[in-house]
């Protein structure tokens, strides 16, 4: 999720581990364990020097049970060396710091793989994206009311109940939540099926995930033999059936046997994308796992990846949502979620 999010978790993590030892400082620990994993989006630039290679390096190995298990370690005693000395000598142990860092990390990566995005918890024996599609990147009624806690709790001594008390709260509220989406993921898709047989649409499979900022508007994506069927479902519409119905056909200007990046690519996207060509030579690759946004252009795919050819194989340019007047497709956003 948003890096916010993994901060106030990772916080809540160090809280949990230390916070009656250390205090406050356990929160900032914890919240440094929780940004960890997703600093491989500077170690893939680091690495690579094609963009493609760096962006499939994100939400890999940093983002592994394996990693969080090794990090643990690692981090837990490079920090208990710097912190366990001086006045602070005794006053925690190597013990404390491996739990801290190992759940402030494992969490990371576990509330990650609820996203569409998806997270490679097995590599590197597996690299399959584990992506339950229930909760959006980014969603403010699982972030707020958790991070108001750990800011409520922060003013409370480390020795007081209530400081306990808070941390449960924060938790318990983030986690009931989450629960929630996986319910609303349950039934959203049984509303989508539902709508691809009355439509009688033939279907290989289908996909469907929140749209961004909230769990009330769902997308769905179904793949036929030679095109993609998409709409929308808000949990307000007073019908139970999704709408906005769009049929997308599928492009291939380039294909898996052409470039190898364009099988990571496919792989990046669960099969889900088109290609195609511009008259400069260069493609426009889409990302179609993602909801559509509507623009004053109609609506639009915003994971666009602009590709090149670079020597024998494809690279691509720095990443821009493609939405035009960004307040316009806030707003129709909002009138969508509020239901039809």
């Amino acid at each position: 999720m948003d890096s916010l999010t993994q901060i106030v978790l990772g916080a809540a993590c160090g809280e949990a581990v230390l916070g009656k030892k250390i205090g406050n400082k356990a929160l900032l620990f914890g919240a440094i364990g929780g940004t960890i994993p997703d600093l491989d989006t500077f170690v893939g630039a680091a690495l690579y020097g094609n963009e493609i290679d760096a962006m499939l390096f994100h939400r890999g190995f940093m983002h592994s049970i394996l990693f969080s298990i090794l990090g643990a370690f690692l981090f837990g005693w490079l920090t208990h060396k710097l912190y366990d000395t001086g006045k602070r000598s005794d006053t925690t142990n190597q013990g404390d710091w491996i739990k801290l860092f190992f759940w402030s990390l494992f969490t990371h990566v576990i509330l990650d793989s609820f996203t569409p995005y998806g997270t490679q918890l097995f590599a590197p024996f597996s690299n399959y994206r584990v992506a339950l599609n229930n909760i959006a990147v980014a969603d403010p009624l699982y972030t707020a009311p958790f991070l108001i806690c750990m800011i409520i709790l922060m003013f409370y001594k480390r020795t007081k109940a209530r400081r306990r008390l808070w941390l449960k709260i924060g938790i318990g509220i983030s986690s009931f939540y989450m629960m929630l989406t996986l319910f609303n993921k349950t039934y959203i898709d049984t509303i989508f099926k539902n709508t691809l047989n009355d439509k009688n649409i033939s279907y290989f499979r289908f996909s469907t995930q929140p749209a961004i900022l909230n769990n009330i508007l769902w997308y769905g994506i179904a793949e036929t033999e030679d095109d993609y069927q998409v709409g929308f479902y808000s949990l307000l519409d007073t019908s139970n059936r999704f709408s906005d119905w769009k049929t997308i056909p599928k492009t291939r200007d380039l294909s898996k046997d052409d470039f190898d990046d364009i099988k990571g690519l496919a792989w990046f996207s669960n099969d889900y994308y088109n290609i195609e060509s511009l008259d400069n030579g260069d493609y426009l690759y889409k990302d179609l796992r993602y909801p559509m946004m509507k623009t004053r252009k109609g609506y639009k795919a915003i994971f666009n990846l602009m590709l090149y050819k670079d020597e024998d194989r494809l690279n691509m340019k720095p990443f821009e949502p493609e939405t035009g007047d960004f307040g316009f497709a806030m707003n129709a956003l909002w009138i969508r979620l509020k239901g039809q």
